[in-house]
This record gives C-alpha cells, sequence and structure tokens, in this order.
C-alpha cells in the first residue's frame, strides 16, 4: 500500500507530551515533509517526579519543550486538553465520557473540527493508566456511525512505543509499517532530545539508541533499513 502523504490529514492524540514523538515521530515527520497537516491532541501535563539528574520536571518546562518540538516538526496546531496535576499520571479518573467528548467535538482541534483523514492513538495494552485512558477515549470517540453526519477518518492507527513492550497480555506484531528514511528518523531522535526533561541514556526506553533500535527491527521485518510499526484499528479502502 503506497499513501500520499501530501493529501492527508493527521490528528495525533498523545497522553503526555513525547508520547508523539515516541509513537509516531518518524510519521509525522514525513507527512509534514510531503506536505500534510498535523495536528498533535496532549491530554494532560503536570509537574512529575523522575529518575532524572534533578529528580523533577514542572509542567511550565513541559509547555516551552512542546513549543519547541512544535517548531522542529512545523505542526500545524497542538492542543493540551487538561493541563494541571488534577489529572496528570491518573487519567483514569477523568473517565472515558470526558476524554472522548474532548477528543470528539469540544477541543479546538477536535475530530468534528480538524475532519482528518488519519487518527493515531496509543495501544491499549500499554501498562501507563493514562497511554490506556487516552487509547479507550479514542476507541469511543471513534465510534462507527453515519459518515454522512459524524466524520469517520479513513485510516485509525495506534502506535507503539518501546515501553509499551512491557505487557501482560499477547500483542500481535504491528500490521502496518510505515518506511522511514534516515532524515526522517533522525528528526524524531532530535525532537526527543528536545524533550529534555523525558529523553535519557540507554539503556532507558527513551534512548536515541532505543528508538534506532526499535526502528531497525520494524524495518528487517519489511525489508527496508528503517520502519515505525502501528496497527490498524480501521482502514476504508
Amino acid at each position: 500500500m503506497n499513501t500520499d502523504w501530501s493529501q492527508e490529514r493527521l490528528l495525533v492524540l498523545a497522553p503526555h507530551p513525547d508520547d508523539e514523538t515516541l509513537g509516531c515521530g518518524g510519521l509525522i515527520s514525513k507527512a509534514k515533509n510531503a506536505g500534510a497537516e498535523v495536528f498533535v491532541q496532549f491530554a494532560t501535563v503536570g509537574d512529575t517526579a523522575d529518575r532524572s539528574p534533578r529528580g523533577f520536571s514542572t509542567a511550565e518546562e513541559r509547555f516551552v519543550e512542546i513549543k519547541k518540538v512544535c517548531e522542529r516538526y512545523g505542526w500545524d496546531d497542538w492542543h493540551m486538553a487538561l493541563p494541571g496535576d488534577d489529572f496528570h499520571l491518573r487519567l483514569d479518573l477523568a473517565g472515558r465520557l470526558r476524554l472522548a467528548q474532548v477528543f470528539e467535538q469540544e477541543s479546538p482541534i477536535s475530530i468534528a473540527r480538524v475532519r482528518p483523514t488519519v487518527v493515531l492513538a496509543p495501544h491499549p495494552t500499554s501498562y501507563n493508566q493514562d497511554h490506556r485512558a487516552v487509547a479507550e477515549a479514542a476507541h469511543t470517540a471513534l465510534r462507527p456511525s453515519n459518515a454522512a453526519s459524524r466524520h469517520h477518518p479513513r485510516l485509525v492507527l495506534a502506535y507503539e512505543e518501546a515501553a509499551d513492550q512491557w505487557r501482560t497480555e499477547a500483542v500481535t506484531p504491528p500490521n502496518l509499517l510505515v518506511e522511514l528514511s534516515e532524515k526522517e528518523l533522525s528528526d524524531k531522535l532530535l525532537a526527543m532530545e528536545t524533550y529534555g526533561s523525558q529523553s535519557h541514556p540507554h539503556p532507558h526506553t527513551r534512548s536515541s539508541l532505543t528508538l534506532r533500535s526499535l526502528a531497525v527491527l520494524r524495518g528487517m521485518q519489511a525489508g527496508v533499513p528503517l520502519a515505525e510499526g502501528f496497527h490498524v484499528l480501521r482502514c476504508l479502502a
């Protein structure tokens, strides 16, 4: 299947700033370089204790990083749904209905307003409760109905992250592989480095070597040097 990305309008649903890059940063680069429109809907961000040398990152720092990453990729727009500590790392408390309404209609870059041709969301088997909450809400927001009265994206994909290989249930390998050039992978790695509070040295799951290794593995599975893997949730041909 050959896709003319210049004709597509992508909406990426990301639980936190950096998930869009970890999961589909190469495809974002590929699509933008081809002339596609790309919108990124973040669910939440807040102050976070972590294992960095400083031991924490603040929401203000993360917003600065988002703006830099947006400029690097050239996104058409982005939006943060639920900023602050009320739901950061506890999106499961927000409820599927609330998140689904944001994704479907309420956000300034909602499915109803942007009318994307491609929607990308986390895989529902992630160990991370925020990722699961976004995946489940996306599933609801993208439910089938009458396409004449409600927008139906032609292609719905679940992206993968290296950290999500830690699962309690078996998952089939990705069934859609998007070939990446070295430049497109480099764009992804540079964007991840721009998320300075979230990037870590190897063998962390967010290290440059981990991201490159996963791209090499997915490329090998398709007989090409580099690729990103996705699970197709809907494809209208």
